[in-house]
């Protein structure tokens, strides 16, 4: 995968600057950098453990500890499929297979061209409405392979997503 942004140690150093790169700021450093770059680069991790006097081996413990940080390139659309029980006998994995495919990537992965990452959850508290996809927040419920097709045709052809939550 190619990461074609430029990583700004200044924009790094705005960042800890909001918060007077005091130490105990070291999460909400980690979820600006987040929010900035969608994962969070090595040269900024060095920078924020340089500049908020944490040890580097902390502030990678922190970032690898909660799901939110990624220490690789996510993509511009993030899909959730959950597999928990419910989901699962309603047919999530066959509905993982359909967005692999359609996708061109495995769970865990991200699109070469940086537009979908795709993880498996657990559990998405939605179990009535399983099996459960959500897309950058937005849930999709009672999914099915041929509604896996027509959402994330809106996301593929527009090149940005959809904002309207599928009711059918």
């Amino acid at each position: 995968m190619q990461v074609t942004e430029q990583i700004s140690l200044e924009k790094a150093d705005e960042i800890i600057d909001r918060y007077d790169a005091e130490k105990e700021s070291l999460i909400q450093v980690l979820q600006d950098t987040t929010s900035e770059y969608n994962w969070l680069p090595e040269p900024c991790l060095r920078r924020i453990s340089q500049r908020l006097n944490v040890p580097l081996s902390e502030v990678f413990e922190v970032a690898t500890f909660y799901k939110a940080f990624s220490l690789e390139p996510r993509g511009k659309h993030l899909v959730h499929v959950c597999l928990g029980t419910a989901c699962h006998v309603r047919g999530a994995p066959q509905i993982l297979n359909k967005i692999e495919r359609t996708l061109n990537i495995k769970a865990g992965r991200t699109s070469e061209d940086l537009m979908f990452t795709l993880e498996t959850v657990n559990c998405l508290g939605a179990c009535a409405l399983g099996p459960v996809v959500v897309i950058d927040g937005q849930y999709h419920g009672q999914m099915t392979q041929a509604k896996v097709e027509k959402l994330l045709t809106k996301y593929i052809k527009s090149g940005r997503g959809s904002n309207e939550t599928d009711k059918s």
